[in-house]
């Protein structure tokens, strides 16, 4: 009988090796999996532990002492897929770091894979050096940051670790409050003209107040400036 994913046994004893980070592959198509697999186990310092066809088969393959430090996430999957996945990593493992593998480069795709979670966005088409970074970065400093994530996401996910004190002091309105909570969804900027019920020139003028205010140039950055000031609920599902 066929299954979703590889016989974890036959990667076991690596959980043992000293300084290894441990490795599973959640994605739906095989052949994708088994050649991230040989890619990965050929880094020095890593080793799948588990690949698994859909979100559901990697939570379920989770077992005492095959806990991975680090999945590579594809999003569109059958039964759960990367966006609930990621996010049930969050609630209940947050110890264990996530990188969106996928093939969407849009805007609503990455926002919404940071805001479940995940610690770095990277393309399937990417060079293996890339990915070997993007999985060095995000063991070694909690993040990875590529030109899909800017420089100036950096700048907020780095510099802009604000106390109560620092963000009274930017003096967010109410209406850029409800702003900033709307861009973190997938609406569009007329979707969420449509439901602060005011033109999209208005919107428009929150957006740029606050990319002046802030010091932030991307709607991304707006997202990653909410998450980490608690003006999004990062637990809460759409």
């Amino acid at each position: 009988m066929r299954t979703s994913f590889l016989d974890i046994r036959q990667f076991s004893p690596v959980l043992s090796e000293k300084g290894t980070v441990t490795v599973a592959l959640a994605d739906d198509h095989a052949l994708i999996r088994n050649g991230l697999a040989g890619l990965i186990n050929s880094f020095d310092g890593y080793r799948v532990v588990f690949q698994a066809g859909n979100g559901q088969d990697c939570i379920d393959a989770l077992k005492p002492g095959i806990i991975p430090d680090l999945v590579l996430m594809d999003i569109n999957m059958p039964k759960k897929d990367g966006y609930d996945t990621t996010l049930w990593f969050k609630q209940h493992y947050p110890d264990i770091r996530v990188l969106a593998l996928s093939m969407y480069d849009n805007e609503n795709a990455i926002i919404r894979m940071l805001k479940c979670g995940a610690r770095g966005y990277v393309l399937k088409d990417a060079e293996p050096a890339d990915l070997k970074r993007a999985m060095d970065d995000i063991m070694q400093k909690g993040f990875y940051y590529s030109d899909l994530v800017t420089g100036h996401l950096i700048h907020t996910m780095q510099k802009l670790e604000l106390g109560p004190e620092n963000k009274a002091s930017i003096n967010l309105s109410d209406r850029e409050t409800h702003f900033l909570q709307l861009i973190c969804s997938e609406f569009t900027y007329k979707e969420i003209a449509d439901k602060m019920f005011v033109s999209p020139r208005t919107v428009d003028g929150y957006r740029d107040a606050l990319f002046e205010k802030l010091q932030i140039k991307t709607r991304v950055g707006l997202v990653i400036y909410a998450i980490k000031n608690n003006i999004v609920d990062l637990n809460k599902k759409e």
